[in-house]
C-alpha cells in the first residue's frame, strides 16, 4: 500500500509537473522517493521531469531505476527507451521497446515509439553515408541510386542534400537554445544572489559590459538581469518553435525519400 507521506509529495509534485515547473517537481519526487523509495511511479515521473528539461542522461537513470523496482511498469520502458532515443542510441532504444513489448506486446506507445527509433536510425544512417560519400568524388561520376530511373534518381539526390542542409540547420538551432538557457540560468542565479542582499542603501555594484565593468546601482543591474531573463525567455521559445518545425521538416523529407527509393524499387 502506497505510504501516505509519500504520495502527499508526489502530490505536489505532479501539480508542478502540469504547470511545467520541473526542478519544484524534481524536489518533490525526490523527497517522495526518500520516503518510499519502492513505488516505480516516482522514478517515473522524475524521470519524465528530467525529459522536460532535455536532461536525457538523468531521465534515463531514472528510468533505468523505476524499471528494477517493478519490470512490469510499461512506462518505465517507454521513459528509458524514449531517453535512449534522445542521445541518439536507436540500437539500445529499440532493444528496451522489445523488453517492454515483451510485456505488452500492443502497447501503442511503444508500437509508435519503435516507428520513430526506427525512422530517426534510418535518418541517422543515410546522412552518415551522404557525408561520407559526396557525389563529385564517386568513382567514374557514378551517380548515387544508379540503379534508379535517371529523374527520380536526381529527385532523390536534391532530397538527399535538403535533408543534409536540414539537419545542419537544427544542429545549430539545437546549440543556440542550449547557449540561451546557459545564458538565461546564468542571470537567474545572479538575480538570485542579489535579491538574497539586505535591502536599504542602493549600493554600487560593478557589471560586466562587453570586458568591461561599468560601475552601477543594485536596482540598475537587478534591472538589467530581468529585460535579459525575458529576451532570452523570448529566444529560447522562438528557437524551440524553429526546432520543431525542423524536426517535421527532416521527417518529411526522410519519408519522401524513402517513398522515391521504395516505389522505384518495386516496380
Amino acid at each position: 500500500m502506497p505510504n501516505p507521506d509519500a504520495e502527499a509529495k508526489k502530490e505536489l509534485g505532479n501539480t508542478a509537473f502540469a504547470a511545467k515547473e520541473y526542478d519544484e517537481a524534481i524536489k518533490h519526487y525526490t523527497a517522495a522517493i526518500a520516503i518510499d523509495s519502492k513505488n516505480c511511479v516516482y522514478y517515473s515521473n522524475r524521470s519524465a521531469c528530467y525529459g522536460g528539461k532535455k536532461e536525457w542522461i538523468l531521465a534515463a537513470n531514472d528510468a533505468k531505476d523505476c524499471i528494477k523496482v517493478d519490470p512490469t511498469f510499461i512506462k518505465g520502458y517507454y521513459r528509458l527507451a524514449n531517453a535512449q532515443l534522445e542521445q541518439s542510441e536507436f540500437d539500445a532504444a529499440l532493444a528496451t521497446v522489445k523488453q517492454g513489448m515483451s510485456i505488452e506486446a500492443d502497447n501503442p506507445q511503444l508500437q509508435k515509439l519503435a516507428r520513430q527509433i526506427k525512422a530517426k536510425k534510418s535518418m541517422s544512417r543515410a546522412e552518415k553515408s551522404a557525408n561520407s560519400t559526396p557525389v563529385a568524388a564517386m568513382p567514374g561520376g557514378m551517380m548515387p541510386y544508379q540503379h534508379l530511373d535517371s529523374s527520380i534518381s536526381k529527385e532523390v539526390m536534391d532530397l538527399q542534400q535538403q535533408l543534409i542542409t536540414t539537419t545542419k540547420e537544427y544542429r545549430i538551432v539545437k546549440a543556440s537554445i542550449m547557449k540561451t538557457q546557459n545564458g538565461k540560468r546564468s542571470n537567474e542565479l545572479t538575480k538570485g544572489e542579489l535579491e538574497k542582499l539586505p535591502q536599504g542603501a542602493d549600493a554600487k555594484m560593478y557589471r560586466g559590459v562587453g570586458k568591461m565593468f561599468m560601475l552601477t546601482s543594485r536596482s540598475d543591474i537587478m534591472n538589467h538581469l530581468e529585460e535579459s531573463i525575458d529576451k532570452e525567455v523570448r529566444e529560447e521559445k522562438d528557437l524551440i518553435a524553429k526546432l520543431e518545425y525542423l524536426e517535421r521538416r527532416i521527417k518529411s523529407q526522410q519519408q519522401n525519400i524513402h517513398e522515391l527509393t521504395k516505389s522505384s524499387s518495386s516496380e
